[in-house]
Parts: C-alpha cells; sequence; structure tokens
C-alpha cells in the first residue's frame, strides 16, 4: 500500500566519504523537525546494517541499488542504469582536493522509486533545522526545485548559479526536490532519465561541456524541455531559502538549531571567517568536514 509522504535520500559511499553516516543524521533530523519518515536508497546496505544496528529505527525502508537483473531479489531492490563513474575533485577547504569517484547518477529513478505519493528528496549533505520544507505539501504545484540561492561566503559567481552556461538556459538545483505521483511528473523523471544515458548529447546541445554528468543540469534541461523550450511555470521554488557553502568552506560545529561555518574569504585562500546560522535548512558541500562535526555528535 502507497504512504502517503516521506522523504528520499540517496546515499552511495565512495572510498573516502561516508555518505550514509550522513543520511542517518538527516533521517533523524527529519523526524525531529519535520514529522516525517525517511526511505534510504543505497548500494551499501550490507554497511549500513552492520554500522548502524537500530537502522530499522531509524529509517522507514531500506531500499537496495544493484548492478544487474541477476542480483535483484524483491520490490526493495532496484536496478541501476549502466553509468559512467566519472571522478571529480571533491574539497576538504581550497588546501585539500581529492580526486574521488562521484556516484551520483540514480536521482533520475526517485519516482519509480518512492513509496510515497508525496515526496521529498533530499541530499544526504542538507542539515534540517526548521519546519519550512513541511509546507511543500500545502503547494498546489506539484514539482518544486529551487532555482534561488543563498551562499554565506561572499563570492560573486556571476551566472554561474543563474544559468547552466552563459549562453544556455536557467539553472535548478537538485539539491531539493519535491513532487507528487501525477502522470505528468512520470512523464518529467522519464525526461531526465533519457538525458542521464543521452548525457553526451544534452551537454553539447545546451553548450554545458561539462567533464561529468551532474543532476542539477539534467533535471535543468528537463525542466526547460517541460516548459516547451522556454522559461516557465512547469516547476516552482519550494518555501524559504536555500543556504548553502562552499567545500571550500569548514564545518566546525552543528548544535540543535545552528551551525558554525568557516567560510574562507574570497581573496585569501586558506583563511576564514566565522558565521553562526541558526534556524535554517542549510546545504554544506564540504563532505569531509560534515563527517568530522558528525562524528562528535
Amino acid at each position: 500500500m502507497r504512504k502517503n509522504k516521506g522523504i528520499l535520500v540517496f546515499a552511495r559511499n565512495n572510498s573516502q566519504i561516508d555518505y550514509i553516516k550522513q543520511a542517518v543524521f538527516l533521517a533523524r533530523r527529519a523526524k525531529k523537525h519535520l514529522g516525517l519518515p525517511t526511505t534510504i536508497v543505497t548500494d551499501c546496505v550490507d554497511f549500513l546494517k552492520t554500522e548502524q544496528t537500530d537502522w530499522e529505527e531509524i529509517f522507514d525502508q531500506v531500499i537496495e541499488l544493484v548492478q544487474n537483473e541477476e542480483n535483484k531479489i524483491d520490490t526493495n531492490t532496484f536496478v541501476l542504469p549502466k553509468e559512467q563513474l566519472s571522478q571529480k575533485k571533491f574539497y576538504d577547504g581550497s588546501l585539500t582536493p581529492k580526486n574521488l569517484y562521484w556516484k551520483n547518477q540514480s536521482r533520475a529513478l526517485a519516482y519509480e522509486i518512492s513509496p510515497y505519493y508525496e515526496t521529498l528528496v533530499l541530499d544526504t549533505d542538507i542539515i534540517i533545522s526548521n519546519q519550512n520544507w513541511l509546507n511543500c505539501f500545502d503547494y498546489n504545484s506539484d514539482l518544486l526545485l529551487y532555482r534561488e540561492s543563498f551562499e554565506l561566503a561572499d563570492i560573486d559567481r556571476g551566472e554561474d548559479l543563474k544559468r547552466v552556461s552563459d549562453t544556455s538556459i536557467d539553472f535548478y538545483w537538485a539539491t531539493v526536490i519535491f513532487f507528487r505521483k501525477t502522470q505528468e511528473n512520470k512523464t518529467f523523471f522519464n525526461l531526465v532519465q533519457h538525458i542521464q544515458e543521452n548525457w553526451q548529447h544534452y551537454n553539447n546541445i545546451f553548450q554545458i561541456n561539462s567533464p561529468y554528468f551532474r543532476n542539477d543540469y539534467a533535471f535543468s534541461i528537463a525542466i526547460h524541455i517541460m516548459n516547451g523550450y522556454q522559461s516557465g511555470n512547469f516547476a516552482k521554488s519550494p518555501p524559504g531559502t536555500l543556504y548553502f557553502a562552499s567545500d571550500k568552506c569548514i564545518l566546525w560545529e552543528i548544535t540543535e538549531d545552528s551551525v558554525l561555518v568557516l567560510l574562507e574569504k574570497p581573496l585569501y585562500t586558506g583563511e576564514f571567517t566565522p558565521l553562526r546560522l541558526k534556524n535554517a535548512n542549510f546545504h554544506f558541500m564540504n563532505k569531509f568536514s560534515l563527517n568530522r562535526c558528525l562524528d562528535e555528535i
């Protein structure tokens, strides 16, 4: 029986980043601040159950991703689409780059995988500190993604987070996605999968020239197509502000209602300004310092 509403989080570890740990923290904060259950989607089920003995209390469901049909054992197992894993630089502050695999090619399955009629898809590196996203479930729009965001460090990125490229289409974040299981949204997520499967073509057509696949770009292209290849209102914005800090910054502390962040000074590499953000939902890209903070909680 399909459930009414909940959160979906994708967590796929690489050699150095424990996304499972982040998903556990997110699920606990979601239960506290939103009163919502969380379903985790992962290819690290054994690791989850070994490292987190109370996983059944934390997660509403555990859905496993497998590489081929032979490994599919039940309805809670989904086969990954063909993916070409790419490496990218993950930063722990500007002075500590690390080249790691980025396993980000499963979000297009969210519509098919979600056990909920109304779903809030969240990145694992989001820290929930208020109830704003509960309002998504009261919106008339069946699809919500952020176009606008607020970067805590004072960095001039030009058109970087406004358009997918200087000469191309509007940029949307795939960090927070709210959707209902409507026929139109089924078509939309099928389109995202098609774009992912033919990524090099769309990468060229929309003049993105990215060395790797990125969900933000794929969802932005799909929204543009659903809008009739123009700006439109197919997707609207979730409530509140999407605050974020890049992986050049350092997360120092997480409390019940705030985070303390060291923001790198734009003109002084390796120098930081402290800032405390209270009662705000926060997207923090430095996975290494996030996990260090979680180890201390």
